[in-house]
């Protein structure tokens, strides 16, 4: 994937929620937590097979198969407990919010991301 393909995909990501009331810097950082997340996630499988840091509970596959209330109520939690973790996952997260008020936006861009290799 190239630098241009990547920014191409991320600012059709940011369309999703620019209508939704979010502001530049804020979806901004939304996407960056989702799409380390997710990044976090690829390299834990093959050919890469790193050793992942974010708990089970917290990672990318947790938030794929909720919905609605139960994925707003998990992705709230998990920015706060990865934020509370120590080392470079701490750092990502610290103080981080959700600023995506609408579930099924936030899920639509969870499927959009999981659909690509980075």
């Amino acid at each position: 994937m190239t630098a241009s393909s990547i920014v191409s995909k991320v600012w059709n990501y940011c369309n999703i929620l620019r209508d939704d009331g979010v502001g530049y810097g804020d979806y901004l950082e939304q996407l960056t937590y989702l799409l380390f997340l997710k990044m976090a996630h690829e390299y834990s499988k093959p050919p890469f097979n790193r050793e992942t840091i974010i708990d089970k509970k917290y990672d990318w596959e947790s938030l794929k198969n909720k919905t609605g209330a139960e994925l707003e109520v998990h992705y709230v939690t998990l920015l706060n407990e990865l934020g509370k973790k120590k080392g470079m996952i701490g750092e990502i997260f610290f103080k981080s919010q959700n600023k995506i008020q609408d579930p099924a936006k936030l899920k639509k861009l969870i499927d959009l991301i999981d659909e690509e290799n980075w």
